[in-house]
């Protein structure tokens, strides 16, 4: 085992905050509990590419039975990209040092073009550790979907057994396994250094 894929959000890049996510729920004017079903529940073609924010963003309000008008939907893509900004530095240092060790390093991540062009934009320095990028938006397909994994896997050039899949996601984890990755359902940089070490894998 000589190559890594890694998730993005959750992994390399942190979640939304508490903050983050009631500046969200705010904005909308919907209650917590459908504001979220909603949010997620349209969120699939958004990754995909299919939608823009714009467009999206007027499918969580339909769905939440409710209109967002211009100035609403502009002011919830402008909280979204902020709640989906942050990275996680001790793990930035994780994949350096996997990169300079020699290892192949990949990148499978669910995220919309808004996402993508500002972690292009601002976090060019971490894409770059990456050879194979496959954003969800580009690429056409998303995670847990077969054809997210087959195309990183040819991109990479290599067999499914020589892939260690990292994600905070179970779900993903687990299409990974069924597609022939290892896998990593991952909590915290201690225990992926953990599995990295038993795979014979250096973190420096």
């Amino acid at each position: 085992m000589d190559t890594v894929l890694f998730d993005m959000f959750g992994v390399i890049a942190r979640t939304q905050s508490a903050p983050s996510r009631a500046a969200l729920v705010h904005a909308s004017g919907v209650g917590p509990e459908l504001f979220w079903e909603c949010y997620w529940g349209e969120r699939q073609p958004y990754d995909r590419g299919e939608l823009g924010g714009p467009a999206y963003w007027r499918s969580v309000g339909r769905r939440a039975g409710t209109e967002f008008d211009d100035r609403r939907v502009a002011e919830l893509i402008e909280l979204d990209l902020a709640s989906w900004s942050r990275v996680d530095e001790e793990m930035v240092s994780l994949v350096g040092d996997l990169s300079a060790s020699g290892v192949r390093l990949g990148m499978l991540s669910n995220i919309p073009f808004e996402i993508a062009d500002m972690f292009e934009a601002d976090h060019a320095r971490i894409l770059e550790l990456f050879p194979v990028l496959g954003f969800s938006c580009r690429i056409g397909s998303a995670k847990p979907e077969p054809e997210a994994f087959g195309w990183c896997l040819e991109g990479l050039g290599v067999a499914p057994g020589r892939v260690l899949f990292v994600d905070d996601t179970e779900r993903n984890v687990v299409a990974a396994r069924d597609l022939g990755l290892d896998g990593h359902h991952f909590t915290s940089a201690e225990g992926l250094r953990e599995k990295l070490a038993a795979r014979g894998l250096t973190t420096g």
